[in-house]
């Protein structure tokens, strides 16, 4: 069997044979849990293990990061940003072997790994850029010599948990910003990926220790919910709370933060179409259509759920899509000439499994693909063929989102309807039409069309630049994060007045006189 250089590229990030779950940004801390094993859902082989962190290991760095807030938020915002841009360079430095073990810890396919961590670097470089942008505004006040104006300041420790399917981008996308505005961040990953967490910690200690930077800056709690929990939503000290996942975990988290009055910042499930007019180049709708359905093997908050076909192409686009699909490899992630690599693990197959039967019993048709794959090489049990299925939009299993390789072909007669049918669903993360109709696509892109936080034209539904800033509506959370003024979302916001007369004019002409000098 090959090994891909998962040997070297682990020794290359430090990851050990048992590593322990907490850092502080300037080394490892010993934790006292249980030891979480890593699988590869590549080969299913046992990659290393983490023991994991306790509660009274996550108080020890939480005390850590308040006291480096202190520190950290006097910082010069220019100043800090050099910190990110170093940070940026230590991740160029190491992005084959991140990216190496991204793909195996994971199974997104190594392109996709190396993608990931370039990410990485494209934020460090944004927040960059951004450190000298956190601009307020100022505004006329109505009472003479007196001076208006909007500042931001940072809040505090943002926490950050962060999904399986983005193991590192996702904690780059809030700790670059949020560094850049005066935070410090706690990072908390899924349990199914800690080691890619860990190895990030790695790479940025020597930036943190180069830059004599204080204990907490950049802070790692390893554990899962077992002992770090809803304790850790419910901690005060947490001023916000960035979460990546489904809309279930989305809700509680948000009931649980929302109690205490905290800020959150929720990017949660999609269940993103593509309009395919009769207008569209059909070539590179199904090119989109791949990408966007296959890619991560389905497993992106972004990945393409749907295809909302007109009636006239549908035929035509269906034969197109069936013979590309036949033409997918599938196999290890690490393997150059892969296209769909594993699930996460055996219940997501399950969960694949389950979809394609509700899609069934309920009249639906499996038009190409579903088979779990088995035997050599698919020996660890997580494979599968992306699936192709014709169904209702308004079926309760299309409704959901499955998070698989699983797409769903509607038919449509009129863009009005086909507009309708996209937004027929709860979620509201990312969203696309092809056409060539200058008029189809404007309505898309109007505020009676696409209700996504996300809306393209000519390109997929996944696959998103770190310029824009990232999320979606509804279901979705309504959360920002990444490019444009997403930056706010991780500052509060103060309003100034300042009186430079030797009156005190009061607003709205009231009047106030109760002595005299």
């Amino acid at each position: 069997m090959k090994d891909y250089n998962i040997k070297k590229t682990l020794e290359e990030l430090g990851i050990k044979d048992i590593n322990n779950g907490l850092h502080t940004g300037l080394g490892w801390v010993t934790t006292h849990g249980d030891i979480l094993e890593s699988f590869s859902p590549n080969d299913g082989q046992r990659i290393a293990g983490i023991r994991q962190a306790t509660w009274d290991d996550y108080e020890q760095v939480v005390e850590k990061a308040q006291q480096a807030f202190k520190t950290w938020r006097m910082v010069p915002a220019p100043k800090r940003g050099e910190i990110v841009r170093q940070i940026g360079n230590e991740l160029r430095n190491h992005k084959e072997a991140l990216g190496r073990l991204v793909s195996y810890e994971m199974g997104k396919v190594y392109q996709e790994g190396l993608g990931e961590v370039q990410e990485m670097i494209d934020i460090a470089d944004f927040a960059v850029g951004q450190s000298r942008q956190l601009y307020g505004s100022t505004m006329h006040s109505e009472r003479e010599m007196h001076r208006m104006f909007d500042q931001y300041h940072p809040l505090g420790i943002v926490g950050v948990i962060s999904a399986f399917n983005f193991p590192v981008a996702v904690w780059a996308w809030n700790a670059m910003i949020a560094l850049i505005a005066g935070n410090v961040v706690l990072w908390k990953p899924s349990s199914k990926v800690m080691l890619s967490a860990i190895a990030t910690h790695n790479i940025i200690e020597k930036v943190l220790r180069d830059n004599d930077l204080p204990e907490g800056v950049l802070s790692l709690v390893a554990a899962s919910s077992k002992y770090v929990g809803d304790d850790f939503l419910k901690d005060r000290r947490i001023a916000l709370v960035s979460v990546t996942g489904s809309t279930r975990v989305g809700k509680r988290v948000n009931n649980i933060v929302g109690a205490r009055l905290g800020k959150t910042i929720l990017e949660l499930g999609g269940n993103n179409a593509i309009i395919i007019s009769q207008y569209a180049n059909l070539n590179l709708a199904l090119r989109a259509s791949i990408f966007g359905a296959t890619a991560t093997a389905g497993q992106r908050c972004t990945s393409t759920r749907r295809l909302i076909i007109h009636e006239v192409v549908y035929d035509l686009f269906k034969e197109k899509l069936v013979s590309a699909y036949k033409q997918l490899k599938i196999g290890n992630a690490l393997d150059e000439n892969t296209h769909v690599g594993p699930l996460i693990d055996k219940s997501a197959v399950e969960t694949f499994v389950m979809a394609q039967e509700t899609v069934k019993k309920t009249g639906g048709k499996i038009v190409y693909g579903g088979e779990v794959l088995e035997g050599d090489p698919y020996q660890s049990g997580c494979y599968v063929r992306p699936a192709i299925a014709e169904a209702e939009n308004h079926w309760e299993i299309v409704q959901e989102e499955t998070f698989a390789p699983l797409l769903y072909l509607i038919k449509y007669k009129t863009i009005e309807e086909a507009i309708e049918l996209h937004n027929s669903v709860p979620q509201g993360l990312s969203s696309a039409i092809f056409s060539k109709n200058i008029h189809e696509t404007e309505l898309f892109l109007s505020h009676v069309g696409s209700d996504c936080g996300i809306a393209n034209v000519n390109i997929a539904t996944n696959g998103a630049e770190i310029g824009g800033a990232f999320g979606g509506e509804k279901d979705t959370g309504g959360g920002r994060e990444s490019g444009s003024d997403a930056w706010k979302a991780y500052m509060r916001r103060q309003t100034n007045t300042i009186n430079y007369s030797k009156e005190l004019p009061l607003a709205q002409g009231i009047k106030f006189d109760l002595f005299e000098e």
